[in-house]
């Protein structure tokens, strides 16, 4: 189908076994894949559960992932392709994102449960999607978790409930190399109903480690069981992760992170170190860092690792409060002020920028009233109900930088240095600009007057372009896909949807 001529464009969704099986890398790499076909193509999920979040150039808000998988699709992202974003905080709440916008705190039992609030979520999910598929040639959807949630099935939006609504074909997902693969993909069909199976069109194995020969047999008994076959098996490769939207955990994986570092340019590496904070969010700025040859990255909670680092950076979280309570408990607060006294450098992002202020006036995040910061800037934060969503561009240390802003606390800078939106007072820094590092030229600038003050014979490599790295990623997830999937059948099943007369097999589901 063409969205040309005003038809409605195809679409596929990606499903999986099990959270992490490759749903996100799978949906980047079929969208750069088609890209490349020349089609126009987008990416979708129709609810997220993130920390790691983005700004669109109209000032939405959306998971990060969604927004690397646009750059895979080579097209601009929009609240479309993000519709519902839920961002964790205390007490098992989530703060809601519609459409772009922050629109207030639900509990999960408020969300899942008797009220059925998330059932009026579907209208403004099928809405977006078909806006979509009516723009684009294709609308490749990432599910969630597992579609054979069972326990979450009446009021799903994401899985099978967005397939049905949409009439979407589905490929699920398995992870071999966990483990039990076969038992998962059979095991997920088993327990979807019959209505859902019949839009489950076959399998894509990934993680796959060794000669894919001596799967065929279990792929063929799996095909002769269910009715489905395997679109293709993807071989496990290093670095092949995006921005990923569960945890410090996944986002380890991607290319930046997961590489050794390379050789210093100069005399010698720059050791940085992050606090993983407590609801730590856009932990993906260090990336740009880990990117630069001889700059080695570690997550780091121990006061005597901060000792031995180079540049400590203190990332974005979503609670504040929380944060800073932490960082007292475990000592940190006093490494962080020990670093500042004598003159080494730090780096506050975000939320990590409010909790090195003096003071945070909070009634909205943590409802914690007033709270001593760490003192480590002249910076008073009051936390406004309305979040600050922005793209902004500047000049920093004589270079031009760009990133974008998430965040419901506003600065009050009372002194030091201007150092992009924020300051700099001795050699602590602090901005609410996320992403500003993938600003090649500034991140050279800011790298070299940190390895000055941290007394490093370290010089920034010329010509490593972060946006590059990116690019060379993404095309990497492309190249998985059109090598190792059956992208005939693919291309046919996101054209003419799930085959009619797909076979059922029992249990099911109610």
């Amino acid at each position: 189908m063409s969205a040309r001529g005003g038809r409605t464009g195809g679409g596929l969704l990606i499903a999986g076994t099990t959270s992490d099986a490759g749903k996100s890398v799978v949906t980047a790499g079929i969208c750069r894949w088609l890209a490349r076909k020349g089609m126009r193509v987008a990416p979708f999920k129709a609810q997220n559960m993130s920390l790691n979040s983005f700004v669109t150039r109209d000032g939405a808000e959306i998971g990060r992932a969604q927004a690397m998988q646009a750059a895979a699709a080579r097209v601009e992202p929009s609240a479309l392709m993000n519709p519902v974003l839920l961002k964790p905080g205390g007490d098992r709440t989530s703060q809601v994102v519609l459409m772009g916008k922050a629109v207030g705190e639900m509990s999960a039992k408020g969300y899942f449960g008797e009220y059925g609030r998330r059932e009026n979520l579907l209208e403004p999910v099928v809405a977006s999607l078909e806006e979509l598929r009516r723009t684009h040639d294709a609308v490749i959807c990432e599910g969630a978790g597992s579609p054979a949630e069972i326990n979450l099935r009446r009021s799903d939006i994401v899985n099978m409930g967005l397939a049905r609504a949409a009439r979407l074909p589905v490929l699920v997902v398995g992870d071999i190399d966990r483990g039990g693969v076969f038992a998962s993909l059979f095991g997920t069909t088993a327990l979807l109903a019959p209505e859902d199976q019949a839009l489950l069109a076959g399998y894509l194995v990934n993680k796959f480690r060794g000669d894919v020969r001596l799967l065929e047999p279990g792929l063929e008994m799996l095909r002769k069981l269910t009715g489905r076959p395997s679109f293709g098996v993807l071989p496990f490769q290093h670095g092949l992760g995006i921005d990923e939207e569960d945890g410090l955990r996944l986002s380890l994986r991607g290319t930046v992170r997961e590489a050794e570092s390379a050789p210093p340019h100069g005399g010698d590496v720059l050791r940085v170190a992050v606090l993983p904070v407590p609801l730590m969010s856009n932990f993906t700025d260090v990336d740009a860092l880990a990117a630069e040859p001889g700059v080695v990255v570690r997550f780091s909670d121990r006061p005597e690792e901060l000792a031995d680092a180079d540049l400590v950076v203190v990332p974005g979280t979503r609670g504040t409060v929380k944060a800073l309570g932490w960082l007292r408990e475990r000592g940190l607060a006093g490494a962080l002020a020990r670093r500042a006294a004598e003159g080494r450098p730090v780096l506050g992002i975000c939320g990590g920028y409010q909790l090195l202020g003096e003071r945070i006036e909070d009634e909205v995040e943590s409802r914690a009233g007033t709270v001593e910061g760490l003192g480590l800037l002249p910076v008073h934060v009051r936390f406004h109900q309305e979040k600050t969503l922005a793209r902004p561009e500047g000049t920093a240390l004589g270079e031009r930088a760009e990133g974008y802003e998430i965040h419901h606390g506003v600065a009050e800078v009372s002194g030091g240095t201007p150092f992009l939106d924020g300051c700099r007072f001795g050699a602590v820094w602090g901005t609410h600009w996320h992403g500003s590092l993938e600003s090649d030229g500034f991140r050279r600038a800011f790298l070299r007057r940190v390895a000055a003050d941290a007394g490093r014979d370290f010089v920034p490599a010329p010509g490593i372009c972060f946006a590059a790295l990116r690019e060379e990623q993404l095309d990497r997830l492309g190249d998985l896909i059109e090598e190792h999937a059956d992208t005939d059948a693919l291309l046919r099943l996101i054209e003419e949807g799930a085959p009619v007369g797909l076979p059922f097999v029992p249990p099911g589901a109610p």
